[in-house]
């Protein structure tokens, strides 16, 4: 559900989209190189030529496309919001996961706090049904491609933001899903 959740996302926004149809357990683009999940179980397997075929493939162009985009707006002297858009199983090691929307951010970025606080409010406004957690089920610290940008952009300048969605949603009732796509884009493109 988090390609269609960034597909809806970027019209309302009219902000670009960057995207891969590439399954993680490929290989995971959202990983640092050298993370020990950067591989999957099945693909670490893979000969060291296979594996830099796929960084070369994969990775790289996804991640510098990405950045390219982010250094022309900041060229610009524009603020960037990057938002990147995941989702996360419901049931993990049994444990059942009580979020529906996570926003996930460095809290010791003042900017990202606060525009974080404020799209937490926002969405609980719009949809107080749901329940809206910070850096839950993740920490906003954790590696991944966000956390790799802010080591180079400023922090008044940058805003990575990871909105992760309960897999609950897509994979059940198609017109609660339609509606939670709704409330989630809506409440975000009010922001």
């Amino acid at each position: 559900g988090a390609l269609e959740c960034a597909e809806i996302l970027s019209k309302k926004l009219n902000a670009p989209l960057f995207h891969s149809k590439i399954s993680r357990l490929l290989i995971e683009l959202n990983r640092s190189v050298g993370h020990p999940k950067h591989f999957s179980e099945w693909s670490n397997i893979l000969s060291h030529q296979a594996k830099e075929q796929l960084l070369a493939d994969y990775y790289f162009p996804y991640r510098n496309g990405v950045e390219t985009a982010i250094k022309r707006l900041l060229n610009l002297n524009k603020q960037v919001v990057h938002l990147s858009i995941h989702s996360f199983t419901p049931v993990l090691y049994g444990k059942t996961r009580k979020a529906d929307v996570g926003i996930l951010f460095d809290p010791g970025r003042d900017t990202e706090a606060h525009y974080s606080n404020q799209l937490k409010q926002q969405l609980e406004k719009t949809f107080p049904e749901y329940c809206i957690y910070k850096n839950s089920p993740y920490k906003g610290t954790s590696d991944g491609f966000t956390t790799y940008l802010r080591t180079i952009y400023s922090p008044t300048k940058y805003l990575g933001i990871e909105i992760e969605i309960n897999q609950k949603f897509p994979l059940g009732i198609k017109s609660k899903w339609n509606r939670f796509l709704k409330d989630l884009t809506e409440g975000m493109a009010a922001l």
